[in-house]
């Protein structure tokens, strides 16, 4: 037996220190330290042998993961093409969004497929889950429900059911009877992920964790978390909207940044074949600031709009606001703006939008942004059947940007005629036909190809 002490660990980042402070050193976070009680074991020399040997590369064997279609495509599709057998899969999201939804309709296809589903709900009861069931019109056979917190429980039930998926709602609740701390602390969540994992790989089961989300919208606990787990999923989109999206941030066994698009519907969520065709039918085609552009999610281009409002301001000072683009980023494109066209925006309110919820973090927007703004503060029309794209450095100069053909070919495929582009990804995309393509190579080029 080990000697029992105290620590302190940070339930934000899980730094921990033999005394308790105010503030965590490590993420900023205040009155996060909470006091657990440990036992220090003590290990022999020699029971760290292991009988494990180094092996040659060249002679190691490799097999293709045999992967499962839980025919919802959206969700095949930000798992890499399927659920792999005895993968460990964690989904955040803010309360509310659709999580349990998501994951109870995976489980009705599952079910449909001839798999044992076992449901863990640490925060619903089962008539609860039932009646979400009922009212999406599920009515899986091999779906098990149960009601437990409690890990080592769980674990045993499953080893009497051996389900072929397990979904765990919410890891936040799970509790070891091993350790003192309360449940949804840095420990106990270590511990849950850790337990869940080692029964995943020995069984061959796959286990879905659901996560809780802290208010900057990343997931509540530890961050060894996301490193455990094989797969991260995020929710994102305003519950207040119809739509939602789901993100890959890590996959062991596919691409990250893969999207799905899903409509929130009282039937529950419906798959989006064409997210393009969702963000753009309220566009209004002769309105100022509006501007079309193609991202990548990963593998999919799809086109969004970018709205901007430049308006003179009644204030001392200007104000920047953003929403689905980076305040930084806007910041740094309006600087270019003014410094290298003279364009006096300073004196005015600058407003940038994402339409459709949809959150933008690569640059090849940049160029699309700058035109928004340009065109809100002339009061001038982009013509509505042109697509913008393209990185803007500090020197105004359009810089390239990757899978260029991929978008040039889906803003084709949504009947648009004309294509901004810079200059060096133009080469060998003249042969489109019905597309005409322009390459510029600064900001002014630009500006005077559009306007």
């Amino acid at each position: 037996m080990g000697k029992l002490r105290s620590i302190y660990i940070c339930q934000a980042c899980g730094r921990q220190e033999r005394k308790w402070k105010g503030k965590c050193p490590e993420c900023g976070e205040f009155n996060t330290f909470v006091e657990e009680i440990i036992q220090e074991r003590f290990i022999e020399k020699n029971l760290g042998k292991s009988n494990q040997h180094a092996q040659r590369f060249s002679k190691i064997e490799t097999y293709q993961e045999d992967r499962l279609q839980t025919e919802i495509e959206e969700f095949d599709r930000v798992l890499g093409g399927g659920i792999v057998k005895g993968s460990l899969i964690l989904i955040g999201g803010s309360p509310g969004i659709g999580k349990s939804t998501l994951l109870l309709q995976v489980a009705g296809k599952l079910s449909d497929l001839g798999a044992c589903i076992l449901y863990v709900a640490g925060e619903e009861s089962e008539k609860q889950i039932k009646m979400r069931g009922e009212r999406l019109k599920l009515f899986p056979e091999n779906l098990f429900l149960l009601t437990e917190t409690n890990l080592e429980s769980i674990i045993e039930e499953a080893y009497k059911i051996s389900p072929d998926y397990i979904i765990v709602d919410s890891i936040q609740t799970i509790f070891s009877a091993k350790l003192d701390s309360f449940p949804g602390s840095v420990s106990q969540v270590r511990e849950a992920a850790v337990e869940l994992m080692m029964y995943a790989k020995q069984n061959e089961v796959t286990i879905f964790l659901i996560g809780h989300v802290t208010k900057e919208g990343m997931i509540a606990g530890p961050k060894a978390l996301e490193h455990i787990v094989d797969t991260v999923i995020y929710f994102e989109g305003d519950r207040h909207h119809n739509h939602r999206i789901i993100r890959a941030v890590k996959n062991r066994f596919g691409p990250t940044g893969e999207i799905g698009v899903f409509e929130m519907t009282e039937s529950g969520l419906l798959e989006v074949k064409n997210p393009s065709e969702i963000f753009l039918q309220e566009r209004l085609s002769e309105s100022p600031g509006s501007v079309v552009t193609v991202c990548m999610e990963g593998t999919r281009p799809m086109l969004v709009e970018i709205q901007a409002l430049v308006t003179e301001t009644k204030l001392g000072m200007s104000r920047r606001m953003t929403q689905g683009f980076d305040y930084n980023r806007a910041t740094l494109l309006l600087a270019i703006l003014e410094k290298r066209l003279a364009y006096a925006i300073y004196r005015e309110d600058v407003f940038i939008n994402v339409a459709g919820g949809l959150q933008i973090d690569e640059p090849s927007a940049d160029l699309a942004v700058i035109i928004a703004v340009v065109s809100s503060f002339r009061n001038a029309i982009v013509p509505s059947d042109t697509v913008i794209f393209g990185e803007v450095g500090l020197a105004g100069e359009i810089r390239s940007v990757s899978q260029a053909e991929t978008r040039v070919r889906e803003a084709q495929k949504l009947g648009f005629k004309r294509v901004i582009l810079p200059n060096h990804n133009r080469k060998g995309l003249e042969r489109l036909i019905g597309t005409r393509t322009i390459g510029v190579r600064t900001l002014e080029e630009a500006i005077s190809a559009i306007f």
